[in-house]
């Protein structure tokens, strides 16, 4: 039985599905903003935002909100106890163009420690949620991450922005993809961090790493890989994930491989 408050993001993230599929069928009559450079924004990015924003607080009205296109509110500071972090639409370049690749992302961080999250896949209707110490789930039923045990039998997922062209960063991307691509079987990046990490967690990656992610790329996805057996760590090991964006995500002995190979990256 699913967290009251888990129950609740559930019931954000439907209302928000159902702005998006709406909006999908017809994508040439959508106004698409720039926020920056390959970093776009629509109208139903901030529609669904508010959906979700809404029907969080009609129900935790005391609840601090962190979300991709209205930042910081309902007076959110360091001592906020309960933070929902939230983007509601990553893929958002793919949805303009209809390449089924979306998602929405909900977690609630509660005094410093993410405790319940979803990833909601609307092309596929697929829900991924997971509560700390209550396992992962799909669509209700549970899964786990690969047993893959080599590298070179792995499939990696990743990620690269594009919002800047500045050379050394765009020189490290390469150099990792690189890597990547001569050790494992193969490397994919569709272009959803969320449905990335929901992928490892459900054993269809066996593994995924990416730099410079925003908290609501990763916040619920993370826990849903940990909650299904799997690693989650920084560049360099560590926990800092959440804070520096850099993430590494996989089933044990890949992640140890990926882990190895990229910490001098």
């Amino acid at each position: 039985m699913q967290h009251p408050m888990l129950n609740t993001a559930v019931k954000a993230a439907r209302r928000a599905a159902s702005i998006i599929n709406r909006a999908s069928f017809d994508l040439e009559q959508i106004k698409v903003e720039q926020k920056d450079k390959n970093d776009f924004v629509t109208e139903v990015d901030r529609e669904a935002e508010a959906a979700i924003i809404d029907v969080l607080l009609s129900t935790y009205p005391d609840h601090a909100i962190l979300a991709e296109e209205t930042g910081a509110s309902n007076g959110l500071n360091d001592e906020s106890e309960n933070v929902w972090i939230i983007d509601p639409l990553d893929g958002t370049t793919n949805f303009i163009h209809g390449f089924p690749c979306y998602c929405i992302s909900i977690a609630l961080q509660q005094k410093g420690v993410v405790t319940h999250g979803l990833v909601y896949d609307p092309v596929a209707n697929n829900l991924y949620t997971a509560s700390k110490g209550g396992g992962a789930y799909m669509n209700n039923r549970r899964i786990r991450v690969s047993r893959t045990e080599r590298l070179s039998r792995a499939l990696i997922g990743t990620g690269f922005a594009g919002r800047t062209k500045d050379p050394e960063v765009l020189k490290e991307f390469l150099s990792m993809f690189e890597t990547m691509t001569l050790n494992a079987q193969a490397v994919r990046r569709p272009g959803s961090a969320a449905l990335d990490l929901a992928n490892v967690a459900c054993g269809r990656y066996d593994g995924y790493y990416e730099k410079d992610l925003k908290i609501w790329d990763i916040a619920a996805g993370a826990l849903l890989v940990s909650e299904a057996g799997g690693i989650v760590s920084d560049f360099n090991g560590e926990a800092g994930y959440l804070e520096s964006g850099n993430i590494i995500a996989g089933s044990p002995r890949v992640f140890a491989q990926m882990l190895a190979l990229l910490k001098s990256k």
